[in-house]
C-alpha cells in the first residue's frame, strides 16, 4: 500500500507508423496533444487543473475486429484515435474525451462532471505534498519529540480512507464527500524498510483539495520496533551468506529468440497477441489468437484482458487500522506503480523489454524504461509423454519438452510487489500467475513474546514489538474471451454422484456430469470452493467433427480464497464481488473496473456486483469472464523482514477446441549430440 509513486500516466513505447494499431497505448506525442487540448478547452475553466487519468478510449469492438482480421495492411482503414481523461479542477472530477486522430489538431469531443460518490486515482505530486504537511504541524512535531524520534528519520506516506457510511454526494442530500486521505507514519533511520517501524497511535487526516491537515489525534504510544534485522539490501546483508544457494544458470538459445515483436504485436510459436499498457490496469493483453495447423487458420481466444483491481483489506478494527482496505488499481494505479524491471534478475537474460511513458499531474509525458518484459521459459517441464511397457519385445517412449512465452509486469504498490505473468503455451492454454513478495505492513505493540498475548492481536508476532496484521489479497482479472468467435456461453459441468442401479456389477456408485448452461448473470456466479464443477466458455455456434461445442476450460489453481467479511461491512459493500471467484457479464465497453470508475471512497453503487445485479442474458452472447485470485494472508516469521514469493494462479485451456492434441505433430527434441558445442548467450545478471 502507500505507494511513493513518481508518475501518474503511463503508456508503452510504440513503433513509429503512419497508422498505429487501434489498441496501441497513447504515444508521447498523443499525450502532449491531449494535454494541450484539455488546457485550451473552454469547457473546464477552473484552475489549477490536474490530470488523474489519461488512457486510450477504445474504438468499438466490431471496428477493431474488422481491422485485425483484414488480410493486408493496405485494406485496413485507420480507426479514430481518442483519449479518455479524468481531471480535477474547481473541486470537481471532470471527464473528457479527446480526439487525437490528428495529434496536431486534437479536439475535446465531450465533457461531463462526475456527481456521484468516489474520486479518481491519486497523483504522486499531491501525495508528496500531503506527506510534507506533518513536519509543519506543531502537534505532530511535539508527538514525535515525546517519542524521542528524530524528525529527519520520520516519513508519513498517504493511505486511502475507504468509505464507512459517514458521507454521501451532495446530490443525495447528504454531506458533501470530501477528498481526504490519512497519513501513516514510520521511522526509517538506518533501514529503508520503514514499513517495519511504524509510529503507532497517531492519526493525521489531510484534505487534498485544501492541502491541509483537518484532523489530528495522538491516541496511544507504543514502542517503535528496532531497525536491527529489517534491512534487506545486499550491502547490509553481509557475509557469510548462509542461505541456500543454487548453482548459477543461464538461458541458451543457439538459434536466437523464438519470438518476434513488431511494435506492440508479439508472435511466438502458434500464438499472436497485442501488448498494451494502461496507467490503471498496467499490462493489457489483446487480440490473442492461436494458429490451428490442422484447420490452416488463426482462431480467436481472447479479445482483451487485464487486472481490473487488487483489493487488500486488513483485519484490525483499531482506530488507526480499520480503514486500511486498499484498492490498488483504482486508488493508486497499477501502471503508475510499475517501475523498471532489472535485467537478469526480474527477467532472464533472453528477455526483450518494452519501455513506457507516463506524465506528472501537469500532463507532460516522461519516459520509463523496461516496464514489461517478454521471454521464453524453458523450465524442464514436459508437454506430453508416454512410455509403453506392454510389449514383451520392446519399450516405446515418446516425450516432448514444454516451453512457454511469458509477458511480465511487476507492480510495486507500496510495501507489496506483485509479479503478474501471462504465460502462453503451445497447447493453447494461457496461465495467469500472481506472485506476491515484498514487505509486510506491521503494527507496533508492547508484546515481545507470543506468551504475552492473551487476546486477539489481529496478527502474528514477528519480532519484538512487531505484529504482522492479518489481511487478504483479491486480484481480479477482466477477460473478454472470444472463443472462436464473439458469441459464447458459460457452462458448468457439475460433478454429480450417482448410485449404481446395475445389479450385474458390484459397483455401488459413480460420478457423472450434469451440464448447466447459464442463461443469466446470476447463473454464472460461482464460488469454486463450494461444489466440484468443470467451468467452460463455449462457442455454441462452432462444433468439432465429433459434434462437441468448441470451448475453453477455466482451470482453477491455487489461491481460491473468497471474502468472509459480513455483507453489511463497508469494505465488503465496496468490493462485494470478492465473495465469489467467478462472474460472467455481457460485454459492455465501459464496464471494465470491478470497483467502479471512481474507486477512491467508492460506496459500492458502481462496479461488477452492481452491473451483474441486473441479471442480463449471457447465453450465446458476447460475454466477459471475471476471475479473482484470493489469498487469506496469515503472516509468519518466515515472511519477515522481506517475504519469499507466494503464488496464486488459474488457467484457461482448450476443451474440444482442437480436433486432437495440437502438439501431436510437434517436432521431437534434437539429440544432445546434435546440439552446438559453442553458442552465443547473454549471461548478464547471472555471474558477478
Amino acid at each position: 500500500m502507500f505507494p511513493l509513486i513518481l508518475a501518474v500516466l503511463s503508456t508503452l513505447t510504440t513503433a513509429a507508423s503512419t497508422h498505429p494499431h487501434p489498441l496501441d497505448p497513447l504515444t508521447p506525442a498523443e499525450l502532449i496533444a491531449v494535454r494541450a487540448a484539455v488546457l485550451a478547452s473552454p469547457l473546464v475553466r477552473a484552475r489549477p487543473l490536474t490530470f488523474h487519468y489519461v488512457g486510450l478510449d477504445e474504438p468499438d469492438k466490431t471496428d477493431v475486429l474488422s481491422y485485425a482480421e483484414a488480410r493486408s495492411s493496405s485494406s485496413r482503414a485507420a480507426l479514430p484515435r481518442r483519449a479518455f481523461v479524468i481531471t480535477r479542477a474547481g473541486g470537481q472530477s471532470h471527464e473528457l474525451r479527446v480526439d487525437i486522430t490528428d495529434a496536431n489538431a486534437a479536439t475535446v469531443l465531450s465533457h461531463s462532471v462526475h456527481h456521484g460518490a468516489g474520486f479518481p486515482i491519486h497523483t504522486s505530486e499531491e501525495q508528496f505534498a500531503a506527506e510534507a504537511l506533518p513536519f509543519r504541524h506543531a502537534p505532530f512535531v511535539e508527538s514525535m519529540r515525546r517519542r524521542g524520534l528524530d524528525m529527519d528519520d520520520v516519513l508519513c506516506p498517504v493511505s486511502t480512507v475507504g468509505w464507512f457510511g459517514d458521507t454521501g454526494p451532495s446530490e443525495s442530500g447528504g454531506k458533501v464527500q470530501k477528498r481526504v486521505v490519512k497519513l501513516v507514519c514510520f521511522v526509517a533511520g538506518a533501514t529503508p524498510n520503514f514499513y517495519a517501524r511504524p509510529v503507532e497511535g497517531v492519526t493525521l487526516v489531510v484534505d487534498l483539495d485544501r492541502m491541509a491537515i483537518v484532523e489530528y489525534r495522538d491516541r496511544v504510544v507504543y514502542p517503535v520496533p528496532k531497525a536491527e534485522g529489517t534491512d534487506y539490501r545486499t550491502a547490509k546483508v553481509e557475509p557469510p551468506y548462509t542461505g541456500p544457494t543454487a548453482a548459477p544458470g543461464v538461458v541458451l538459445q543457439p538459434e536466437g529468440r523464438g519470438f518476434h515483436i513488431d511494435g506492440h504485436l508479439v508472435r511466438w510459436a502458434n500464438w499472436e497477441f497485442h501488448v498494451g499498457f494502461d496507467m490503471r490496469a498496467g499490462i493489457v493483453i489483446s487480440l490473442a489468437s492461436i494458429h490451428d495447423a490442422e484447420a490452416g487458420a488463426r482462431r480467436r481466444v481472447l479479445y482483451r484482458g487485464f487486472v481490473s483491481e487488487i483489493f487488500v483489506p486488513y483485519m484490525d478494527p483499531a482506530e488507526e487500522w480499520y480503514d486500511r482496505t486498499f484498492m490498488d488499481a483504482g486508488e493508486y494505479g497499477l501502471g503508475v506503480t510499475t517501475f523498471p524491471l532489472q535485467p537478469g534478475a526480474d527477467c532472464p537474460a533472453n528477455a526483450a523489454y518494452l519501455d513506457g511513458y507516463y506524465t506528472g499531474q501537469d500532463g507532460k509525458p516522461v519516459e520509463n524504461k523496461n516496464m514489461i518484459c517478454v521471454f521464453e521459459r524453458y523450465a524442464g517441464d514436459i508437454a506430453w509423454r508416454h512410455t509403453e511397457a506392454g510389449f514383451a519385445d520392446r519399450l516405446i517412449t515418446e516425450t516432448r519438452p514444454d516451453a512457454s512465452l511469458v509477458a511480465r509486469m511487476v507492480v510495486s504498490s507500496g510495501n507489496y510487489d506483485y509479479i503478474l505473468d501471462w504465460e502462453f503455451k503451445p497447447c493453447g492454454s494461457i496461465k495467469f500467475v500472481v506472485s506476491m513478495t515484498g514487505l509486510l505492513e506491521v503494527k507496533g505493540t508492547d508484546y515481545t513474546h507470543a506468551d504475552q498475548i492473551k487476546q486477539d492481536a489481529h496478527g502474528t508476532l514477528l519480532a519484538e514489538n512487531t505484529i504482522g496484521v492479518y489481511h487478504d489479497h483479491y486480484v481480479t482479472y477482466y477477460l473478454d474471451l472470444d472463443v472462436d468467435g464473439t458469441n459464447n456461453s458459460f457452462v458448468k459441468n457439475v460433478i454429480t454422484t450417482k448410485r449404481n442401479t446395475n445389479t450385474n456389477t458390484p459397483r455401488k456408485s459413480y460420478w457423472t456430469v450434469r451440464r448447466e448452461v447459464a442463461e443469466t448473470e446470476a447463473d454464472a456466479q460461482v464460488d469454486v470452493n463450494v461444489a466440484a464443477a468443470d467451468l467452460l466458455i463455449v462457442n455454441p455456434n462452432k462444433k468439432t467433427r465429433m459434434g462437441n461445442e468448441v470451448g475453453y476450460r477455466v482451470a482453477v489453481g491455487g489461491a481460491t480464497a473468497a471474502s468472509v467479511l459480513d455483507d453489511d461491512d463497508y469494505p465488503q459493500r465496496r468490493a462485494s464481488y470478492s465473495k465469489k471467484q467467478v462472474w460472467v457479464t455481457p460485454y459492455k465497453r465501459d464496464e471494465k473496473w470491478a470497483t467502479g470508475l471512481y474507486a477512491d471512497q467508492s460506496t459500492g453503487d458502481d462496479g461488477l456486483a452492481v452491473w451483474s445485479g441486473r441479471n442480463r442474458g449471457i447465453r450465446n452472447e458476447d460475454i466477459v469472464l471475471w476471475y479473482t485470485v484470493g489469498i487469506h494472508h496469515i503472516p509468519c516469521q518466515d515472511d519477515f523482514p522481506i517475504m519469499p514469493k507466494v503464488n496464486g494462479w488459474f488457467e484457461v485451456r482448450p476443451t474440444n477446441f482442437f480436433e486432437q492434441n495440437p502438439l501431436l505433430k510437434t517436432r521431437p527434441p534434437r539429440p544432445e549430440s546434435d546440439l552446438p558445442t559453442s553458442v552465443n548467450c547473454s549471461c548478464a545478471g547471472y555471474f558477478s
